[in-house]
């Protein structure tokens, strides 16, 4: 008894954390002023934490073709992601995946029910179970696929792309603490958690030079990271027409203004407080 009262209060509340995205969303959407050339000008967050809806609004109308598909991998409860404006507002099919079984659970009574084409798996992603992931997808191609899993996001990147994804929009957590040069992430830790990690909880991801180095040999093409300093875009150029990625002048590296606040340092000196862990360079 107790237990269907706190899921009624919990859906109650998850549909007007709906409500006010689906109304913030659209304010901010109508209040920009687009500038194809500078990405900061493309943001808004309805769904997402930090302007990605905005970024991916423009990138996916700018594909050349589409099937109105994603993936996410570290899509929390559905709702507070970079692809809940894309399965509630613009009603994309796609396939969530959340390592907690208590998101998946909220995410499967509030969002999935959005879009006949959307699913929620409860799955801790490895580089082994990348397979698992390919056999679930309906597409392989999708418009978008987002991966925020803070840990072992570089080897997962990799797996996803040698086991034969071909994502159009790659949107991609990175690391500030390393700084807007250093090419490097975490040991590879199969079962990895930030949060135990370290006591910082700094240590964990990729910086956005490893990014870009990681990317362009799988011939993507960096377009931008958002002004909060938490994700990095990356598009296959086959997927877009040449003078508009090659007139794109995206923002190369920010700050991460949560950690910032945090810890009211630099990059560079959030960086000292971990620097005697293990590291690989890219």
């Amino acid at each position: 008894m107790f237990g269907r009262l706190f899921n009624y209060l919990l859906n109650t509340r998850d549909r007007q954390r709906i409500n006010i995205a689906l109304s913030k969303g659209a304010a901010m959407m109508q209040a920009r002023n687009i500038d194809l050339k500078q990405p900061a000008s493309w943001e808004f967050s309805g769904f997402s934490q930090n302007g990605e809806d905005g970024i991916l609004d423009v990138l996916r109308k700018n594909l050349l073709n589409n099937n109105r598909y994603f993936i996410e991998i570290g899509a929390a409860d559905g709702i507070e992601n970079n692809t809940g404006w894309l399965l509630v507002a613009e009603k994309y099919n796609g396939l969530l995946i959340e390592g907690s079984a208590q998101l998946v659970e909220r995410a499967r009574r509030t969002v999935v029910g959005y879009s006949i084409g959307a699913e929620c798996h409860n799955m801790f992603v490895t580089k082994e179970s990348v397979h698992d992931m390919k056999a679930m997808a309906m597409h392989h191609d999708p418009d978008v696929f987002s991966l925020d899993i803070d840990g072992n996001d570089y080897y997962i990147a990799q797996a996803i792309l040698e086991g034969g994804f071909r994502p159009k929009i790659f949107v991609v957590e990175y690391n500030s603490v390393y700084g807007p040069e250093r090419s490097m992430t975490i040991e590879y830790q199969p079962d990895f958690v930030f949060t135990k990690a370290h006591p910082t909880h700094l240590y964990y991801g990729v910086s956005i030079s490893g990014w870009r180095n990681f990317f362009e040999r799988y011939g993507y093409r960096f377009v931008t990271v958002d002004r909060n300093g938490v994700n990095g875009f990356f598009v296959a150029p086959e997927f877009f027409e040449e003078s508009f990625i090659d007139e794109v002048q995206g923002l190369i590296f920010a700050e991460n203004q949560y950690q910032y606040k945090k810890f009211r340092v630099s990059s560079e000196d959030q960086f000292a407080l971990i620097a005697d862990q293990k590291f690989v360079f890219i």
